[in-house]
């Protein structure tokens, strides 16, 4: 047990710390969209234009450099509207420094494994912590060449890393590349053309609490009306007063309208953003605001009924209900998901899986416990070598995607997630639970006996099952009768306390408390046969 690593504690998940609602925006004329497609060009050029300059002060930005971007651009919108502009470009220079460093991390990993590979023998054996030796003389010489590439790339990205440079693109890079690649795609020029705009449109306002309903830049009253507050080069195209601009639809919230409605009465901040989906040939409105931080409820409440024990999978969620003793009750479920085809129909497929498991756990009251896993250094070719197989799999498991979904919707209906350890469940799982829970009319798999271990290291308990001696050894003078209690535990032979409610066999009254005081009782060499109550023998007489 020496080479195992520390377990990291079991704990509740907070929630999140903001919702984001979206709704279509509906019976738009034809004159609302241009004037849609104006105001966020204008934006969007003046998004770019300050990015740049976000980009290139880059560690040596600060809060006066940002007040002079922001003035720059109040003359040529409004205020309100540089500083979304402002706010979104520094917002997305911090992410793309994230991504930085996570692409070093990627790259110092690659390198260390490549090196160590390259400084064993060639045809050398690893073990399940360290890779071995190459296979042949070719591939050394092949990895030799990928390790100066990527000490190459390496040294590249650490002086990025330390001037600051980041390198990002409004619209997206992968819309931005597949320029080059129309016939995969199956794009025309007029259709990229037409996405690329509007993914560089800006039409996006912050919300400021105290002003009337929340956001003075794009407003939305009660009664679902939309207007946008135009820029200083387009005030022409206003048609109500102080240049604003009212749409032609009506917006209504179906998921989380209450709370929208109180918010924008009370004159709470919300964020707003327009956005056009040119595949459908739709135009969208989506609403934001951030949560305050809530007191999750401790660790044991949230263990006091037991729990739901739940394995991720590339293709579908393993559950098995445990109650408070770790002890597997009913049958194992199965959730399952397609993440083929678009990023919606995934998006949705994740969605309706975590649903089903959410009203069943709703439905009797438990927990969810799930795996706080993180492979963002597991997929790498370095790390397992030629194991394209085992790399698709871990990449196909949408870990980020079911963590966030999970949290906010548990949250929604208030059921508490507990995150544990990853570490040896499906391995332990298999071992102590897969054969032990397997019955004749009931096969179980890998994944159930994970979800088991998943559940019982959430509730405390130990993975390794309770386990009796063979039969000819459950008496007291081989030992004790399991492997839960050692010979130097105190109390391990004491009375155990009297459980009320109902039990498995009748407990006649008054033998509760002496259950296991064998001299309390009729049993061969123990003193209870020789108490000076005992009845005698009849006499021969008789």
């Amino acid at each position: 047990m020496g080479g195992l690593r520390e377990m990291a504690v079991p704990f509740v998940v907070p929630g999140p710390s903001g919702v984001a609602i979206r709704a279509r925006l509906k019976h738009l004329t034809a004159g609302d969209e241009e004037v849609l497609c104006l105001v966020g060009g204008h934006l969007g050029s003046l998004a770019s234009r300050d990015l740049k300059a976000r980009c290139a002060a880059g560690l040596a930005h600060d809060s006066e450099r940002w007040a002079r971007r922001k003035q720059v651009l109040t003359g040529e919108c409004s205020s309100r509207w540089a500083g979304s502009i402002t706010r979104a470009s520094h917002d997305q220079w911090a992410l793309a420094r994230r991504g930085r460093l996570a692409h070093l991390h990627s790259l110092q990993a690659g390198v260390r494994t490549i090196a160590h590979r390259l400084s064993l023998p060639v045809g050398e054996k690893g073990s399940k912590r360290a890779p071995g030796g190459c296979r042949s003389r070719q591939e050394w010489f092949a990895k030799s060449r990928r390790l100066h590439a990527l000490e190459d790339r390496l040294q590249a990205a650490q002086a990025d890393w330390q001037a600051g440079v980041v390198r990002v693109v409004r619209g997206g890079r992968r819309l931005l590349n597949s320029r080059h690649h129309l016939d995969t795609t199956h794009l025309t020029e007029a259709q990229w053309r037409t996405r690329w705009q509007a993914g560089r449109r800006f039409l996006q306002a912050d919300g400021e609490s105290g002003k009337r309903y929340g956001n003075e830049t794009i407003r939305v009253t009660p009664d679902g009306e939309v207007s946008v507050k135009l820029p200083a080069p387009l005030a022409h195209l206003a048609n109500a007063p102080h240049g604003r601009y009212v749409l032609a639809a009506r917006v209504s919230f179906a998921y989380r309208g209450e709370q929208w409605a109180d918010r924008i009465t009370a004159n709470r901040a919300i964020a707003y953003r327009i956005h056009e989906d040119t595949v459908r040939g739709r135009w969208y409105l989506t609403a934001s605001w951030t949560l305050p931080p809530v007191q999750t409820i401790p660790l044991e409440a949230a263990r006091a009924n037991g729990l739901v024990g739940v394995d991720t999978n590339a293709d579908h969620l393993a559950a098995w209900r445990l109650d408070e003793h770790g002890n597997p009750v009913g049958a194992p479920l199965r959730f399952s998901y397609d993440l083929t085809g678009t990023a919606g129909h995934r998006d949705a497929q994740v969605r309706h899986a975590l649903i089903r498991l959410l009203h069943w756990a709703r439905r009797h009251g438990l927990a969810i416990a799930v795996e706080d896993l993180d492979f963002t250094a597991e997929k790498t070719r370095e790390k397992h070598g030629r194991k394209k197989r085992f790399r698709n799999l871990i990449s196909g498991m949408p870990t980020a995607r079911l963590r966030a979904r999970l949290v906010s919707m548990a949250a929604e209906l208030g059921i508490p997630v507990i995150a544990v350890d990853p570490a040896y469940t499906s391995r332990w799982g298999a071992q102590h639970w897969q054969k032990a829970l397997a019955t004749a009319t009931r096969k179980t798999s890998r994944h159930d006996a994970a979800a088991v271990a998943i559940g019982r290291r959430a509730l405390g308990h130990p993975i390794r099952r309770r386990t009796a001696p063979p039969p000819a050894h459950r008496s007291d003078e081989q030992g004790h009768r399991t492997v839960q209690a050692g010979s130097a535990v105190p109390g391990r032979e004491g009375h155990r306390p009297r459980i009320p409610g109902p039990r498995t066999r009748s407990v006649p009254p008054g033998r509760g408390a002496n259950a296991v005081d064998q001299n309390a009782q009729h049993r061969s060499g123990r003193s209870a046969e020789h108490e000076s109550w005992q009845q005698d023998s009849l006499p021969p007489s008789l």
